[in-house]
């Protein structure tokens, strides 16, 4: 990280984990379903966290899968496969 990347997170504050991120997002999404049940809740999930995950992973490796599927921690085949699958590729 350089100085000014410092210097931006340090005006941000306290980094707040992803899982908070996460669990605002879901408790909000329960909340519009407005008392009506889902069914594939965890198939939806994390399909709605990859495509965001690995297009901005993507982004920050320049296109580099084999870069990104190192970062992600998963087999750079497994990572082509999600990109077509998403339409990402």
């Amino acid at each position: 990280m350089n100085a000014a990347e410092r210097t931006d997170s340090s005006r941000q504050g306290p980094r707040v984990p992803l899982r908070d991120h996460v669990a605002t997002s879901i408790r909000r999404y329960l909340g519009d379903l407005n008392g009506s049940d889902t069914e594939n809740l965890y198939e939806i999930a994390l399909r709605e966290l990859e495509i965001p995950l690995f297009a901005e992973v993507m982004e920050h490796c320049e296109g580099n899968q084999s870069r990104a599927a190192t970062m992600l921690g998963i087999h750079r085949a497994t990572l082509r496969k999600k990109l077509r699958e998403y339409g990402l590729a």
